[in-house]
């Protein structure tokens, strides 16, 4: 897919060139400037497709958790439910009876895995600043989901494999976020507003992360990612 090299912030009267990084995600070194606001730069990378913010934009691990703490996710609540559903189901029909799996950025109030476990499966909890148990890190899966954390991934490649690595063949890494499909929506795009997300996916960015795995990606709807394990 043909993308034109940037676009430009209309308070901004040229795209600058305030800080070039590598890629997080596939490491390629010839990112390209492609959105600047006044807070922060937005680059792109032309082999993957990945949309980043570099790291000198980044929050400070206490203003990133300060803001995670304004997030009320409850277990009871069912309109939450309906949301992590869009994973959950077409994770579910995939996965044998009894299978265990990980919840890696669980947050606060984990409710995907009670959802799973629900339906019968067993779910360990990770999150880098509500569960830290290395201990989770160190086992292998069925599956692992991820919902709403690819976003906020300063080194999603790292990530990314570090999950990969712990899944038994056959198994199946569930991602959920928004992705984005065009250049002239990005400007406009609300998920970009978020301070901590940081990292941002196109369709052709799982493509490219499934051929590098040499496996095939799944779209269960607009927001939803599934990877299986040969």
């Amino acid at each position: 897919m043909l993308l034109p090299a940037s676009i430009v912030h209309p308070d901004q009267p040229s795209l600058g060139c305030r800080s070039i990084s590598p890629c997080p995600l596939c490491g390629d070194t010839a990112t390209e400037p492609f959105y600047v606001e006044r807070k922060r730069d937005y680059l792109r990378c032309p082999a993957c497709r990945l949309i980043f913010v570099p790291s000198a934009f980044h929050l400070p691990p206490q203003q990133e958790k300060a803001h995670y703490d304004t997030h009320q996710n409850d277990p009871r609540d069912s309109g939450y439910r309906r949301f992590l559903a869009r994973l959950a189901d077409p994770l579910a029909e995939r996965l044998a009876p009894g299978a265990s799996g990980l919840d890696y950025g669980c947050g606060p109030g984990p409710t995907l895995s009670l959802m799973l476990e629900e339906r019968g499966h067993s779910v360990a909890l990770y999150d880098a600043y509500y569960r830290q148990d290395p201990g989770a890190l160190d086992a292998s899966y069925d599956f692992i989901t991820a919902t709403e954390v690819a976003e906020h991934l300063s080194a999603p490649g790292a990530v990314f494999d570090l999950l990969w690595s712990k899944l038994r063949p056959g198994g199946w890494l569930a991602l959920m976020t928004s992705m984005w499909q065009g250049v002239g929506e990005f400007a406009a795009w609300h998920y970009k507003n978020d301070p901590t997300h940081i990292s941002f996916f196109a369709p052709e960015t799982f493509i490219w992360l499934a051929c590098r795995w040499q496996v095939t990606v799944e779209f269960a709807g607009s927001t939803v990612v599934l990877f299986r394990k040969s």
